[in-house]
């Protein structure tokens, strides 16, 4: 999922260089809205294996 994150950053950024406003902003929000699903994924995986070896 973190490559997902860095590949729409990277679009965002070269869209951002090129002067493409709203496909710049599309993609950097996509990029943060995958980035926290990650996070959260993280966590729970986390949880659930530290309740899994007690």
């Amino acid at each position: 999922m973190i490559r997902w994150t860095i590949i729409f950053l990277i679009i965002a950024i070269i869209a951002a260089i090129f002067g493409f406003g709203g496909i710049a902003a599309s993609a950097a929000y996509a990029a943060k809205i995958i980035f926290f699903i990650a996070i959260v994924i993280f966590l729970v995986s986390l949880i659930a294996g530290g309740f899994r070896r007690s």
